[in-house]
């Protein structure tokens, strides 16, 4: 198998209201319209897709349901500087997520701090000098 991360799904309660934190309070790129069942964004790399949860959980297996509160996964976006995490940070608040964590100075040597989305799930927004990202803003790998 190659390694590849291609596409990342959320299960969302309310789409319509996904959408509109992701691409109205984010600015995230989309060509979603109201009434299509899955929305899909362009990142740098891999895609997220916003897709309602019910149906996902069906799309899985008749017997999966949702999970409730923290299921150990996180989701990055990182920046170029250390001063984008805060400013990212208040970007989120201003939509509508929740700050978890403020940005600070973390024990790895970056800055980070985390957010939920209004779907609960939680995201991380670090600079990690080690791995900077390029003009593509695509994450190199630690030397």
């Amino acid at each position: 198998m190659e390694p590849r991360l291609t596409l990342i799904t959320l299960g969302v309660a309310d789409l319509d209201r996904a959408v509109a934190f992701y691409r109205d309070g984010l600015g995230w790129p989309t060509r979603y319209k109201a009434g299509e069942g899955v929305a899909f964004f362009a990142t740098a790399g891999t895609r997220l897709a916003l897709y309602g949860l019910e149906a996902l959980c069906e799309d899985i297996s008749p017997e999966t349901r949702p999970a409730k509160g923290f299921s150990g996964i996180t989701i990055a976006h990182n920046v170029r500087t250390k001063e984008e995490v805060a400013a990212v940070l208040g970007e989120v608040e201003r939509a509508g997520g929740k700050i978890i964590k403020p940005a600070q100075d973390v024990f790895w040597g970056g800055h980070s701090g985390y957010f939920t989305d209004p779907d609960g799930y939680y995201w991380e927004v670090a600079w990690n000098p080690l791995m900077p990202l390029d003009e593509a803003g695509v994450m190199s790998m630690p030397k």
